[in-house]
């Protein structure tokens, strides 16, 4: 898990929790993830990185449909995302 943000913010209960699925060797995953940290240099959020190829049932229901971004355990975005999107959708998380 990444915590971004000071001492004080980084407590999981008052956090925005990210859920990025992903795999090794995926542009579009790493391209996801980059806009991720981006937006957490403003938004104090908690990322935890899923590797889909770690377990056969995750594997079998994103198939090549990765990146996944789920937010508060919903998912919110798939293959791609922009920074403004993502900052609009966490503002409604607040």
């Amino acid at each position: 898990m990444v915590c971004t943000g000071g001492a004080a913010e980084c407590q999981p209960a008052r956090m925005i929790q990210l859920t990025l699925y992903t795999r090794a060797e995926c542009p579009l995953c790493r391209e996801m993830r980059a806009v991720i940290e981006r937006v957490a240099r403003d938004i104090p959020l908690a990322l935890a990185l899923v590797d889909v190829d770690t377990d056969p049932a995750l594997a079998a229901a994103y198939g090549d449909e990765v990146p996944v971004l789920a937010i508060n355990g919903r998912r919110a975005f798939a293959v791609r995302v922009d920074p403004a999107a993502l900052r609009a959708c966490l503002a409604r998380e607040r």
